[in-house]
């Protein structure tokens, strides 16, 4: 597997994958994140258009698809119920989805970004048990709870050396 930037021509796998993805959230009870569509084609494009879209890809299929970007994240500024494990710069890693599970390829993901910024920060919804699963086995620590612009709490999570 390898990890590389979005192109305009990935954009129709990677929407599929966050589709698919959609579908497994409310499958295993998570009804309230990813919602009407989002993440989309629009936001695929965008990312592919500011360098924050990446996919992961097997041979020549895209396996997987994220956002990646170093810097600081405004959702990320203000934390609750606990703090983050430094103040050191760091990479924001959103949107994450695999076309298969169980095969490694979110390890993968991640264990990829730590290579590109050996410090994380990521977030999932509370209902969102197989990302808490992920995130726990790949070395993230829980760090408090956070809000996204509108409003809603997320969990958030930071991996570092």
């Amino acid at each position: 597997m390898i990890i590389r930037p979005a192109t305009v021509a990935d954009a129709k796998a990677a929407n599929e994958i966050y589709d698919s993805a959609r579908g497994f959230m409310r499958e295993t009870g998570n009804l309230g994140q990813w919602t009407l569509a989002y993440p989309g084609l629009d936001d695929i494009l965008s990312g592919i258009e500011d360098g924050t879209s990446y996919v992961c890809v097997e041979g020549e299929e895209i396996v997987g698809t994220f956002y990646f970007r170093v810097g600081e994240d405004p959702t990320y500024i203000v934390i609750y119920d606990g703090e983050w494990k430094n103040a050191d710069t760091y990479a924001a890693v959103h949107r994450v989805a695999v076309k298969y599970h169980g095969r490694g390829i979110g390890k993968f993901i991640y264990d990829e970004c730590f290579k590109m910024h050996p410090n994380l920060k990521i977030d999932t919804h509370r209902d969102n048990i197989p990302m808490q699963h992920s995130l726990e086995k790949c070395d993230f620590e829980y760090c408090g709870i956070i809000h996204l612009a509108n409003g809603d709490e997320r969990m958030a999570y930071q991996r570092t050396k």
